[in-house]
């Protein structure tokens, strides 16, 4: 089982939890090379079947217009359609005790010191899947799909894990854990999302409108 990774600065981890957040968007690697691209699904991925057939085989490659032979290799997304993805957390917050060994992913003989001294107590990006599996929760992929990062909807801001505060007429999400303060974004849902997705993928992101790997989920545990 693989994990996934939500943003804590902005208390997407909690939104997720919550049952707030229901999708996200991750750019992949692989932009379009040219000019003139746009996304085609590959032949003969699954046989003579159209790959769209096979959700769990899902790829899209880019294509350019001007010369149809001319193309990227395939890209693949992270997760799968139907997959089941444990969320990462810490092993502070996955509930371990800190006088527990930190034992070796390699070798169970052999313990690194405990949890409250290792690098995964209080960062989740250092904790074994096995922990989170174990103890945390998972999301079940239930759509995949591509699309360009500002044509996401107003609804799909939402499903983003962006809220709204009528008496402050304002949207916002919730960004500490513990206090569920709130970190106001914007008028809209898409202007919150933009300020949002520059937050978590860094200044800029939103204006450079890249394709994104979309991806919808619901909490299973």
């Amino acid at each position: 089982m693989k994990k996934i990774m939500f943003n804590d600065k902005y208390g997407l981890t909690k939104a997720v939890l919550d049952r707030i957040k229901t999708q996200t968007r991750r750019i992949p690697d692989i932009q379009p090379p040219y000019e003139n691209s746009e996304i085609c699904f590959p032949t003969g991925l699954i046989e003579e079947d159209e790959p769209e057939k096979h959700p769990l085989w899902m790829a899209y490659c880019w294509q350019n217009k001007d010369n149809p032979e001319e193309f990227t290799p395939w890209i693949k997304p992270r997760y799968k359609e139907g997959e089941i993805v444990a969320v990462a957390q810490s092993y502070k917050d996955l509930g371990f005790s800190e006088t527990a060994l930190d034992i070796s992913p390699k070798d169970w003989r052999i313990a690194r010191g405990t949890l409250g001294q290792s690098k995964g107590w209080n960062n989740k990006m250092f904790v074994r899947v096995d922990a989170c599996i174990e103890k945390g929760h998972q999301i079940h992929i239930t759509k995949v799909r591509m699309q360009r990062l500002q044509n996401i909807s107003e609804e799909d801001c939402l499903k983003e894990g962006i809220e709204f505060d009528g008496k402050a007429n304002s949207y916002y999400c919730r960004y500490n854990r513990s206090t569920n303060s709130r970190k106001w974004l914007g008028k809209t849902p898409r202007e919150a999302y933009a300020a949002l997705i520059n937050g978590t993928s860094g200044k800029g992101t939103w204006e450079k409108n890249p394709y994104v790997w979309v991806y919808d989920f619901e909490l299973v545990k």
